[in-house]
Protein backbone atom coordinates (compact mmCIF):
# COMPACT_ATOMS: atom_id res chain seq x y z
CA UNK A 1 0.00 0.00 0.00
CA UNK A 2 1.30 3.46 -0.92
CA UNK A 3 2.33 5.63 1.98
CA UNK A 4 -0.10 8.44 2.71
CA UNK A 5 1.19 11.91 1.68
CA UNK A 6 2.01 14.42 4.41
CA UNK A 7 -0.33 17.38 4.91
CA UNK A 8 1.31 20.39 3.23
CA UNK A 9 -0.42 23.76 2.98
CA UNK A 10 0.21 26.59 0.52
CA UNK A 11 1.85 28.50 3.39
CA UNK A 12 4.13 25.52 4.07
CA UNK A 13 5.26 25.87 0.44
CA UNK A 14 6.25 29.48 1.13
CA UNK A 15 3.19 31.43 -0.01
CA UNK A 16 1.12 33.34 2.52
CA UNK A 17 -2.37 34.24 1.28
CA UNK A 18 -3.03 36.01 4.58
CA UNK A 19 -0.02 38.30 4.06
CA UNK A 20 -1.23 38.93 0.52
CA UNK A 21 -4.59 40.08 1.83
CA UNK A 22 -2.85 42.29 4.39
CA UNK A 23 -0.72 43.84 1.65
CA UNK A 24 -3.82 44.59 -0.45
CA UNK A 25 -5.46 46.30 2.53
CA UNK A 26 -2.30 48.34 3.08
CA UNK A 27 -2.29 49.78 -0.45
CA UNK A 28 -6.01 50.51 -0.95
CA UNK A 29 -5.77 54.15 0.13
CA UNK A 30 -2.78 54.84 -2.12
CA UNK A 31 -4.54 53.31 -5.11
CA UNK A 32 -7.75 55.24 -4.41
CA UNK A 33 -5.79 58.52 -4.40
CA UNK A 34 -5.09 58.12 -8.14
CA UNK A 35 -8.68 57.72 -9.31
CA UNK A 36 -10.13 59.58 -12.30
CA UNK A 37 -13.82 60.07 -13.20
CA UNK A 38 -13.53 57.30 -15.80
CA UNK A 39 -12.52 54.64 -13.26
CA UNK A 40 -15.31 52.13 -12.56
CA UNK A 41 -15.21 50.14 -9.34
CA UNK A 42 -12.17 49.88 -7.13
CA UNK A 43 -9.30 47.63 -6.15
CA UNK A 44 -10.12 43.94 -5.82
CA UNK A 45 -11.88 43.05 -9.05
CA UNK A 46 -10.58 40.58 -11.61
CA UNK A 47 -9.96 43.42 -14.05
CA UNK A 48 -9.60 47.18 -13.90
CA UNK A 49 -12.53 48.99 -15.54
CA UNK A 50 -12.11 52.36 -17.26
CA UNK A 51 -14.85 54.18 -19.17
CA UNK A 52 -14.09 55.08 -22.79
CA UNK A 53 -16.06 58.31 -22.37
CA UNK A 54 -12.76 60.22 -22.48
CA UNK A 55 -12.48 59.27 -26.16
CA UNK A 56 -15.92 60.46 -27.30
CA UNK A 57 -14.95 64.03 -28.08
CA UNK A 58 -12.06 63.02 -30.31
CA UNK A 59 -12.13 62.91 -34.10
CA UNK A 60 -9.95 59.79 -34.35
CA UNK A 61 -8.84 58.53 -30.90
CA UNK A 62 -5.63 56.52 -30.91
CA UNK A 63 -4.74 54.34 -27.91
CA UNK A 64 -1.04 54.40 -27.03
CA UNK A 65 0.41 51.74 -24.74
CA UNK A 66 3.77 51.26 -23.07
CA UNK A 67 5.46 48.87 -20.67
CA UNK A 68 8.76 48.99 -18.83
CA UNK A 69 10.57 48.19 -15.60
CA UNK A 70 13.11 49.81 -13.29
CA UNK A 71 16.05 47.49 -14.01
CA UNK A 72 19.01 46.94 -11.75
CA UNK A 73 18.39 50.17 -9.84
CA UNK A 74 16.19 47.88 -7.75
CA UNK A 75 19.27 46.00 -6.51
CA UNK A 76 20.58 49.23 -4.96
CA UNK A 77 17.19 50.01 -3.41
CA UNK A 78 17.10 46.53 -1.86
CA UNK A 79 20.68 46.86 -0.60
CA UNK A 80 19.87 50.15 1.14
CA UNK A 81 16.45 49.03 2.33
CA UNK A 82 14.77 51.98 0.59
CA UNK A 83 11.74 51.10 -1.52
CA UNK A 84 9.68 54.29 -1.38
CA UNK A 85 10.95 55.86 -4.62
CA UNK A 86 11.30 53.01 -7.12
CA UNK A 87 7.55 53.04 -7.75
CA UNK A 88 7.90 56.56 -9.16
CA UNK A 89 10.71 55.29 -11.37
CA UNK A 90 8.39 52.59 -12.70
CA UNK A 91 5.64 55.03 -13.63
CA UNK A 92 8.07 57.52 -15.17
CA UNK A 93 9.61 54.95 -17.48
CA UNK A 94 6.16 54.13 -18.89
CA UNK A 95 4.20 57.39 -18.99
CA UNK A 96 7.06 59.47 -20.36
CA UNK A 97 7.33 57.06 -23.29
CA UNK A 98 3.69 57.42 -24.36
CA UNK A 99 3.55 61.20 -23.95
CA UNK A 100 6.14 61.74 -26.71
CA UNK A 101 3.45 61.20 -29.37
CA UNK A 102 1.17 63.63 -27.55
CA UNK A 103 -0.81 61.00 -25.64
CA UNK A 104 -2.41 61.62 -22.26
CA UNK A 105 -1.76 58.65 -19.90
CA UNK A 106 -5.13 57.27 -18.80
CA UNK A 107 -4.51 54.26 -16.59
CA UNK A 108 -1.63 52.22 -15.19
CA UNK A 109 -1.15 48.67 -13.94
CA UNK A 110 1.81 47.26 -12.03
CA UNK A 111 3.31 43.83 -11.47
CA UNK A 112 5.38 43.11 -8.35
CA UNK A 113 7.29 39.83 -8.17
CA UNK A 114 8.74 39.22 -4.72
CA UNK A 115 10.54 36.37 -3.00
CA UNK A 116 8.66 36.71 0.30
CA UNK A 117 5.54 38.85 0.41
CA UNK A 118 5.61 41.51 3.10
CA UNK A 119 3.09 44.32 3.47
CA UNK A 120 5.85 46.49 4.97
CA UNK A 121 7.89 46.17 1.74
CA UNK A 122 5.03 46.33 -0.75
CA UNK A 123 3.21 49.31 0.77
CA UNK A 124 5.97 51.92 0.13
CA UNK A 125 6.52 50.53 -3.39
CA UNK A 126 2.84 50.96 -4.27
CA UNK A 127 2.76 54.34 -2.52
CA UNK A 128 5.54 55.42 -4.89
CA UNK A 129 3.61 54.06 -7.88
CA UNK A 130 0.53 55.97 -6.74
CA UNK A 131 2.57 59.14 -6.32
CA UNK A 132 3.89 58.74 -9.86
CA UNK A 133 0.38 58.19 -11.18
CA UNK A 134 -0.85 61.35 -9.46
CA UNK A 135 2.03 63.34 -10.97
CA UNK A 136 1.26 62.06 -14.46
CA UNK A 137 -2.53 62.28 -14.13
CA UNK A 138 -3.27 58.61 -14.75
CA UNK A 139 -5.26 56.20 -12.60
CA UNK A 140 -3.77 53.12 -10.95
CA UNK A 141 -6.53 50.66 -11.80
CA UNK A 142 -4.96 47.39 -10.71
CA UNK A 143 -1.92 45.18 -10.49
CA UNK A 144 -0.49 41.91 -9.28
CA UNK A 145 1.66 40.89 -6.32
CA UNK A 146 3.27 37.52 -7.04
CA UNK A 147 5.16 35.65 -4.33
CA UNK A 148 7.98 33.45 -5.73
CA UNK A 149 9.51 31.34 -2.95
CA UNK A 150 12.34 29.13 -4.18
CA UNK A 151 12.68 31.23 -7.33
CA UNK A 152 13.67 34.56 -5.76
CA UNK A 153 15.47 35.25 -2.50
CA UNK A 154 13.10 36.45 0.25
CA UNK A 155 14.33 40.05 0.11
CA UNK A 156 14.33 40.33 -3.70
CA UNK A 157 11.62 41.94 -5.79
CA UNK A 158 11.16 43.05 -9.38
CA UNK A 159 8.73 45.55 -10.88
CA UNK A 160 6.99 45.93 -14.22
CA UNK A 161 4.49 48.56 -15.31
CA UNK A 162 1.97 49.00 -18.10
CA UNK A 163 0.22 52.20 -19.20
CA UNK A 164 -2.48 53.07 -21.72
CA UNK A 165 -2.90 56.59 -23.03
CA UNK A 166 -4.90 58.29 -25.78
CA UNK A 167 -4.34 61.01 -28.35
CA UNK A 168 -6.55 62.38 -31.11
CA UNK A 169 -4.80 61.43 -34.37
CA UNK A 170 -4.89 64.99 -35.81
CA UNK A 171 -3.01 66.15 -32.69
CA UNK A 172 -0.30 63.48 -32.73
CA UNK A 173 3.28 64.69 -32.83
CA UNK A 174 6.41 62.91 -34.02
CA UNK A 175 9.30 62.81 -36.52
CA UNK A 176 7.01 63.45 -39.50
CA UNK A 177 6.50 67.04 -38.26
CA UNK A 178 10.22 67.79 -37.77
CA UNK A 179 11.85 70.15 -40.28
CA UNK A 180 15.38 71.31 -40.98
CA UNK A 181 16.16 74.35 -38.85
CA UNK A 182 13.95 73.27 -35.95
CA UNK A 183 15.27 74.00 -32.47
CA UNK A 184 15.85 71.25 -29.90
CA UNK A 185 15.03 72.18 -26.31
CA UNK A 186 16.18 70.12 -23.35
CA UNK A 187 14.30 69.59 -20.09
CA UNK A 188 16.53 68.86 -17.06
CA UNK A 189 16.75 65.38 -15.61
CA UNK A 190 16.57 64.75 -11.87
CA UNK A 191 19.67 62.56 -11.93
CA UNK A 192 20.56 59.22 -13.49
CA UNK A 193 16.89 58.25 -13.72
CA UNK A 194 16.56 54.46 -14.27
CA UNK A 195 19.15 53.55 -16.89
CA UNK A 196 22.81 52.56 -16.77
CA UNK A 197 22.67 51.04 -13.29
CA UNK A 198 24.61 47.91 -14.20
CA UNK A 199 27.57 50.22 -14.86
CA UNK A 200 26.71 52.42 -11.86
CA UNK A 201 26.73 49.44 -9.49
CA UNK A 202 30.00 48.13 -10.90
CA UNK A 203 31.98 51.37 -10.50
CA UNK A 204 30.22 53.01 -7.54
CA UNK A 205 28.58 50.32 -5.40
CA UNK A 206 30.67 47.15 -5.59
CA UNK A 207 33.31 47.16 -2.86
CA UNK A 208 31.51 49.76 -0.76
CA UNK A 209 29.68 49.01 2.47
CA UNK A 210 26.16 50.24 3.15
CA UNK A 211 27.59 52.74 5.65
CA UNK A 212 29.93 54.11 2.98
CA UNK A 213 27.02 54.50 0.57
CA UNK A 214 25.18 56.50 3.23
CA UNK A 215 28.09 58.83 3.95
CA UNK A 216 27.67 62.47 2.77
CA UNK A 217 30.04 63.46 -0.04
CA UNK A 218 31.16 67.05 -0.76
CA UNK A 219 31.24 66.39 -4.51
CA UNK A 220 27.54 65.53 -4.33
CA UNK A 221 26.63 68.68 -2.45
CA UNK A 222 26.59 66.89 0.88
CA UNK A 223 24.26 64.13 -0.27
CA UNK A 224 25.20 60.51 0.17
CA UNK A 225 25.99 58.43 -2.89
CA UNK A 226 23.11 56.10 -2.06
CA UNK A 227 20.56 58.92 -1.88
CA UNK A 228 21.83 60.54 -5.08
CA UNK A 229 21.71 57.24 -6.96
CA UNK A 230 18.16 56.52 -5.76
CA UNK A 231 16.79 59.95 -6.70
CA UNK A 232 13.52 59.07 -8.48
CA UNK A 233 13.16 59.53 -12.21
CA UNK A 234 11.53 62.84 -13.13
CA UNK A 235 7.97 62.49 -14.42
CA UNK A 236 7.23 64.89 -17.29
CA UNK A 237 4.00 63.47 -18.69
CA UNK A 238 1.48 65.38 -16.58
CA UNK A 239 3.10 68.74 -17.27
CA UNK A 240 3.63 67.98 -20.97
CA UNK A 241 -0.02 66.99 -21.42
CA UNK A 242 -1.01 70.37 -20.00
CA UNK A 243 1.51 72.14 -22.26
CA UNK A 244 0.13 70.38 -25.34
CA UNK A 245 -3.41 71.27 -24.26
CA UNK A 246 -2.50 74.98 -24.54
CA UNK A 247 -1.82 74.46 -28.23
CA UNK A 248 1.93 74.93 -27.88
CA UNK A 249 3.32 74.14 -31.37
CA UNK A 250 5.59 71.19 -30.52
CA UNK A 251 6.75 69.04 -33.44
CA UNK A 252 8.24 66.05 -31.61
CA UNK A 253 9.69 64.87 -28.31
CA UNK A 254 12.26 62.30 -27.21
CA UNK A 255 12.40 60.59 -23.81
CA UNK A 256 16.10 60.22 -22.96
CA UNK A 257 16.42 56.76 -21.43
CA UNK A 258 18.75 53.80 -21.99
CA UNK A 259 21.29 54.67 -24.68
CA UNK A 260 21.48 58.28 -23.55
CA UNK A 261 21.04 61.27 -25.83
CA UNK A 262 22.84 59.53 -28.70
CA UNK A 263 20.42 56.62 -29.01
CA UNK A 264 17.15 58.36 -28.10
CA UNK A 265 17.09 61.80 -29.69
CA UNK A 266 17.61 60.17 -33.10
CA UNK A 267 14.23 58.45 -32.64
CA UNK A 268 12.62 61.87 -33.08
CA UNK A 269 14.45 62.48 -36.37
CA UNK A 270 12.95 61.70 -39.78
CA UNK A 271 15.04 60.24 -42.57
CA UNK A 272 17.35 62.87 -44.04
CA UNK A 273 17.69 65.02 -40.90
CA UNK A 274 20.10 64.92 -37.96
CA UNK A 275 19.95 66.32 -34.44
CA UNK A 276 23.00 68.54 -33.99
CA UNK A 277 23.59 68.84 -30.24
CA UNK A 278 25.80 71.50 -28.71
CA UNK A 279 27.79 69.44 -26.25
CA UNK A 280 29.60 72.49 -24.96
CA UNK A 281 33.23 72.71 -23.93
CA UNK A 282 34.37 69.19 -24.75
CA UNK A 283 38.15 69.15 -24.99
CA UNK A 284 40.01 66.12 -26.30
CA UNK A 285 43.24 67.44 -24.75
CA UNK A 286 41.87 67.68 -21.21
CA UNK A 287 42.42 64.93 -18.65
CA UNK A 288 38.99 63.38 -19.11
CA UNK A 289 38.01 64.79 -22.49
CA UNK A 290 35.20 66.96 -21.12
CA UNK A 291 36.97 70.29 -20.72
CA UNK A 292 34.67 72.64 -18.83
CA UNK A 293 31.69 70.37 -19.43
CA UNK A 294 28.42 70.48 -21.37
CA UNK A 295 26.50 73.57 -22.37
CA UNK A 296 23.88 72.84 -19.70
CA UNK A 297 24.02 71.67 -16.09
CA UNK A 298 24.75 67.99 -15.49
CA UNK A 299 23.60 66.62 -12.11
CA UNK A 300 26.64 66.04 -9.87
CA UNK A 301 25.83 62.34 -9.48
CA UNK A 302 26.07 61.79 -13.24
CA UNK A 303 29.40 63.59 -13.37
CA UNK A 304 30.56 61.48 -10.41
CA UNK A 305 29.67 58.20 -12.12
CA UNK A 306 31.08 59.23 -15.50
CA UNK A 307 34.42 60.11 -13.93
CA UNK A 308 34.45 56.97 -11.76
CA UNK A 309 33.94 54.87 -14.89
CA UNK A 310 36.49 56.86 -16.90
CA UNK A 311 34.01 57.30 -19.77
CA UNK A 312 34.87 59.37 -22.82
CA UNK A 313 32.33 62.02 -23.86
CA UNK A 314 31.02 59.78 -26.64
CA UNK A 315 30.60 56.89 -24.19
CA UNK A 316 28.94 59.09 -21.57
CA UNK A 317 26.39 60.54 -24.01
CA UNK A 318 25.58 57.03 -25.25
CA UNK A 319 25.06 55.70 -21.70
CA UNK A 320 23.47 58.38 -19.49
CA UNK A 321 20.99 61.20 -20.00
CA UNK A 322 23.74 63.73 -19.13
CA UNK A 323 21.24 66.08 -17.53
CA UNK A 324 18.55 65.93 -20.25
CA UNK A 325 15.48 63.90 -19.33
CA UNK A 326 13.29 64.94 -22.26
CA UNK A 327 13.91 66.77 -25.52
CA UNK A 328 11.28 68.94 -27.19
CA UNK A 329 11.53 70.01 -30.85
CA UNK A 330 9.78 73.02 -32.39
CA UNK A 331 10.14 75.58 -35.17
CA UNK A 332 12.62 78.42 -34.50
CA UNK A 333 9.82 81.02 -34.62
CA UNK A 334 7.95 79.10 -31.91
CA UNK A 335 10.79 78.68 -29.42
CA UNK A 336 9.69 81.50 -27.14
CA UNK A 337 6.07 80.32 -27.04
CA UNK A 338 7.02 76.70 -26.35
CA UNK A 339 9.67 77.65 -23.79
CA UNK A 340 7.19 79.88 -21.94
CA UNK A 341 4.60 77.10 -21.84
CA UNK A 342 7.19 74.64 -20.51
CA UNK A 343 8.46 77.14 -17.95
CA UNK A 344 4.91 77.78 -16.74
CA UNK A 345 4.84 74.09 -15.77
CA UNK A 346 8.20 74.34 -13.99
CA UNK A 347 10.13 72.36 -16.62
CA UNK A 348 12.97 74.93 -17.09
CA UNK A 349 13.84 74.34 -20.77
CA UNK A 350 17.16 75.21 -22.42
CA UNK A 351 18.36 75.18 -26.02
CA UNK A 352 20.50 72.10 -26.66
CA UNK A 353 20.76 72.02 -30.44
CA UNK A 354 19.10 72.21 -33.83
CA UNK A 355 17.90 70.01 -36.66
CA UNK A 356 20.17 69.88 -39.71
CA UNK A 357 20.41 67.90 -42.94
CA UNK A 358 21.77 64.37 -42.38
CA UNK A 359 20.84 60.73 -42.02
CA UNK A 360 18.49 60.53 -39.01
CA UNK A 361 21.28 60.48 -36.43
CA UNK A 362 22.53 62.51 -33.46
CA UNK A 363 25.66 64.55 -34.10
CA UNK A 364 27.64 66.72 -31.67
CA UNK A 365 29.52 69.96 -32.06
Amino acid sequence: MAERSAHVTYEDAGVSTAEGARAVDAIKQAVASTTRPEVIGGLGGFGGCFSAAALKGMEDPVLVSGTDGVGTKLALAQLLGKSDTVGEDLVAMCVDDVVVVGAEPLFFLDYIAIGKLSAEVVEPIVAGIANGCRKSGCALVGGEMAEHPGVMDPGDYDLAGFVVGVVDRPRMIGPELVREGDVILGIPSSGIHSNGYSLVRKVCVEGRTVDELREPLPELGGRSLGDALLEPTAIYAGALVRVLATGAPIHAMAHITGGGITENLDRAMPEGLDALVDRGAVDADSADGFGDGPAWEVPPVIDYVVRAAGLTPDEAYRTFNMGVGMSVICAPDDVDEVAEALSAEGLEPFVMGEVVSGNGKVQYR
